[in-house]
């Protein structure tokens, strides 16, 4: 594997693990706050995360060694509005500058099994940042989100808010790899 596409693998890796544990503790805020469903989108999109950076991680079988990853994360906890900002943040980063860039590298030097997991990556997180912009509307009115379930795909992590569809239209896995938040 080219060396810049494994530094990006590797760095995704530690901003989808981060974002991860990141969600879990500020979904426990959330429900400590009073906002159970805002709660559970955070533990959903957690989950998302974590399936986007076993990707990376599968990718890169076969690199071996010690690293210093760089990759970009909020710190702190919060309020629950406070943690959304961090939150939208981060995954507006990742869609408009991280993953087209790493994308775009894997591209060029032909790496398709990173392709794939920087698209998948790259496809699901277009949804969070919108229901955690939702989300702190909600949050800043006085109110829990008002939220359906929220489907993630076990194999691309793709997010969905509403009834589970045949199929991912990501990935195409089948409803039975359809994780359900409800």
């Amino acid at each position: 594997m080219h060396a810049m596409t494994a530094g990006n693998l590797r760095s995704a890796y530690g901003g989808e693990s981060m974002a991860h544990m990141r969600y879990l503790a500020w979904g426990n805020k959330a429900a400590k706050d009073g906002f159970p469903n805002v709660a559970r989108l955070f533990r959903a999109i957690a989950h998302a995360e974590r399936v986007h950076a076993m990707n990376h991680f599968a990718r890169l079988r076969g690199e071996g060694g010690d690293y210093l990853v760089p990759s970009m994360a909020a710190f702190g906890l919060g309020s629950t509005s406070a943690n959304l900002v961090g939150a939208i943040g981060g995954e507006t980063f990742e869609v408009e500058e991280m993953y087209p860039a790493y994308l775009e590298t894997a591209e060029r030097q032909g790496e398709k099994a990173a392709v794939v997991s920087f698209n998948y990556a790259l496809e699901a997180e277009k949804t969070h940042a919108a229901l955690f912009t939702r989300a702190k509307e909600a949050v800043d009115g006085g109110h829990d989100l008002e939220l359906r379930p929220v489907q993630i795909c076990e194999v691309c992590g793709w997010t969905y808010e509403g009834e589970a569809p045949e199929e991912c239209p990501i990935c195409g896995a089948g409803r039975d790899k359809l994780t359900a938040f409800a």
